[in-house]
C-alpha cells in the first residue's frame, strides 16, 4: 500500500452481513487522490452498506479493508431528517461539523453558493439547497476522501447536472478522491473516472462508458438504461442555480 502514495482506501474480497444473512459479497474497490469513484446499484444493493464499510461504522465479516493513515474524510449522507421545530439555522448547522474556523466555513459557504442562506432555518430549505449544505458541512473539513451518499437526493434533473459538476471542481481543487453512491450511470457519465456496479456482488468495474456496454450491467438495468446516456452526456452552454433556473449563459466562440 505504500508504495502508492495516492492511494486513500482499498477493499479486497471485502464482505458484510447482518444477522447472519450477507448482504455484501467479495467486492474489491480502490479509491486513489483525484479520483471518482461512483457505486451504482438498484435498491438493496448494499451500496451503503459499503460506504458504511468504508467509514469505519460497520466491521466486515470477511475480507480486507485498509484506509490510509490519518486520513481526512468528508462525509454526506443519503438524507438528513430534522425536526421541523428544531430551531437550527443553516450557519449553525454548518458549526456542528467541528470545524471552529469562520474562514473555512465562509469559503465552503461560498464554493457551494449557499452563503445567504446562513441565517435561514434548515427545515425550511428546497432539496437542492439541502444537498449543498450537506456537501459545504463535509467539505469544511477540507477532506483527502469525500464519501458522498446519493448527493443528488430529491433534486431535479438540472440541479443534478449541477451538483454534479461542483463536485468535479471540487476534486479538481482540492486533487481529492470522490467516493459516491448513486443509482443511475447515466447521471454521473461525464463526473465519474471508474463505476463499480454492485448487487450484492461486485457485477462489473470500470470506465462509465464501458460499463455501459457491459453485460451484467445490461442484465441488472436493461437496454432502456443505455438509450438514456446520450441524454446525459452532452456539455451544456449554461449553469443552474440551486433551484434549476439558467444562470449564466456562454455565447459562441467564447473559451
Amino acid at each position: 500500500m505504500v508504495a502508492d502514495p495516492s492511494l486513500l482506501i482499498s477493499a479486497r474480497g471485502l464482505c458484510a452481513a447482518y444477522a447472519q444473512r450477507e448482504v455484501l459479497h467479495a467486492i474489491d474497490l480502490q479509491v486513489r487522490s483525484g479520483e471518482i469513484v461512483t457505486l451504482i446499484g438498484p435498491n438493496g444493493a448494499g451500496k451503503s452498506t459499503l460506504v458504511r464499510l468504508v467509514l469505519g461504522l460497520l466491521a466486515p465479516s470477511a475480507g480486507q479493508l485498509w484506509v490510509k493513515p490519518r486520513l481526512t474524510i468528508g462525509y454526506m449522507p443519503q438524507r438528513l431528517k430534522l425536526d421541523e421545530s428544531l430551531p437550527l439555522t443553516v450557519g449553525c448547522f454548518l458549526g456542528l461539523s467541528g470545524v471552529n474556523d469562520r474562514s473555512r466555513l465562509a469559503d465552503a459557504a461560498a464554493e457551494l453558493g449557499i452563503a445567504h442562506l446562513l441565517l435561514q432555518p434548515m427545515a425550511g430549505l428546497s432539496g437542492g439547497e439541502t444537498q449543498r449544505v450537506l456537501l459545504a458541512r463535509a467539505l469544511v473539513r477540507q477532506p483527502q476522501l469525500l464519501v458522498l451518499d446519493e448527493p443528488v437526493q430529491g433534486v431535479d434533473v438540472s440541479g443534478q447536472a449541477e451538483l454534479y459538476a461542483l463536485i468535479s471542481r471540487i476534486r479538481d481543487r482540492l486533487q481529492c478522491g470522490v467516493l459516491m453512491v448513486s443509482h443511475d450511470l447515466h447521471l454521473v457519465m461525464e463526473s465519474t473516472d471508474t463505476v463499480l456496479c454492485i448487487n450484492q456482488h461486485l457485477c462489473c468495474s470500470g470506465h462509465p462508458e464501458a460499463i455501459s456496454q457491459h453485460p451484467a450491467y445490461l442484465e441488472l438495468f436493461g437496454a432502456n438504461a443505455v438509450r438514456g446516456l446520450a441524454v446525459y452526456t452532452h456539455h451544456h452552454n449554461h449553469r443552474h442555480d440551486l433551484h434549476g433556473n439558467v444562470i449564466e449563459e456562454r455565447r459562441a466562440g467564447d473559451g
